[in-house]
């Protein structure tokens, strides 16, 4: 990991120190920024959110798609959490936590939006962010790239029903066209921007490539900080009223992230998957694309709303509950091991 992933929840927490302080000073300034729109969607914000995402979705090969029938039940049980288990399960601790157990502590006109952005959190599964945590689990990177170009497949066509439906089950209206141009604006056009990208420089050679990831790397991380200034400028007199406002959405999104990696890790021990395949089966079920998260949710409902907020929180977490996710991972694999070779110890073989 690089120093801007290492201390990625501290940039963000920078961010936020910066967005709310030039909120307070500058409020006109970002007024008129938030208001450069183009069908309910923020152009600066789209700008950021292409530079963000791009580089990531350059490193996924569709052409992996082939390698997924060689890996079934780890592909199986990872398609399942992310698509039928992890967005039902965030839409109800969302409902749960801050719908009901919270409600008295968090102002009751925002409640609903909180709610609808742990709701986008839920039904966006990570995408290249997830190359990071499959790597530091020594995962099988064939494995985590089919996978991953799999689920980027399925977003296309999966994200903006299955959001619908769950906003629609809690109640909230559902802006279909602004929805539509979301996944347009936030899914397809850096797909395909992103794979336009890679056969260019691909065709220079694997080593060009990988330097001009290099160099492309900074400016996806700078977009995603500058993204959360603007956020945190809109938001900074709410959170500055209530701070507490940030914890309690934390507690929704961090019980989430290590139920759907239990479920996932426990049901390939079951199954009898390998651990280089069970770890990053695992890490793709936890992790958001909270890119596309935070995204939709301004288009959606805006810079200032709660919604924009919830998935602000599930950045701000990201990078140290996956960090001991990983270290979990870590420290058991010996339980798969141990598994695989159950004579491994008669016949002086070590894990």
């Amino acid at each position: 990991m690089g120093v801007f992933e290492r201390f990625l929840t501290v940039w963000v927490a920078g961010s936020i120190i910066v967005g709310i302080t030039l909120g307070e000073f500058l409020p006109d300034l970002f007024q008129a920024i938030g208001n450069l729109t183009a069908y309910e969607i923020n152009l600066p914000v789209t700008v950021l959110i292409w530079l963000m995402i791009v580089p990531m979705l350059m490193k996924v090969d569709f052409k992996a798609l082939h390698e997924v029938g060689k890996q079934w039940r780890g592909i199986g049980v990872t398609l399942g959490v992310n698509w039928l288990i992890k967005p039902f399960t965030m839409a109800a601790l969302g409902w749960l936590f801050i719908g009901v157990l919270f409600r008295p502590f968090l102002p009751e006109a925002e409640i609903e939006s909180y709610i609808a952005g742990l709701i986008l959190l839920g039904a966006a599964p990570c995408t290249a962010m997830v190359f990071v945590w499959s790597h530091l689990t020594k995962g099988d990177a064939n494995f985590t790239l089919s996978q991953v170009a799999l689920n980027d497949t399925i977003m296309i066509f999966a994200f903006a029903p299955i959001v619908a439906l769950l906003l629609g089950l809690s109640a909230i209206t559902i802006p279909w066209e602004t929805l539509t141009i979301s996944v347009v604006a936030f899914i397809v056009i850096p797909v395909i921007i992103g794979q336009m990208l890679r056969h260019m420089v691909m065709a220079k050679g694997l080593a060009a490539f990988e330097r001009f990831d290099a160099k492309l790397k900074p400016i996806s991380m700078i977009a995603l900080l500058a993204t959360l200034v603007l956020l945190f400028a809109f938001q900074g007199q709410q959170i500055l009223a209530q701070p507490v406002i940030i914890v309690l959405l934390a507690v929704p999104i961090i019980l989430q992230t290590y139920f759907i990696a239990a479920l996932a890790y426990g049901a390939n021990k079951i199954l009898g998957v390998s651990h280089k395949i069970a770890a990053p089966s695992a890490m793709i079920g936890a992790s958001n694309f909270f890119e596309l998260a935070v995204a939709t949710a301004i288009g959606l409902f805006g810079f200032s709303s709660g919604a924009a907020l919830a998935t602000v929180v599930g950045v701000l977490v990201e990078v140290p509950v996956m960090l001991s996710l990983v270290a979990i991972a870590n420290r058991s694999r010996h339980w798969f091991d141990a598994s695989a070779h159950p004579n491994a110890h008669h016949s002086g073989e070590s894990k």
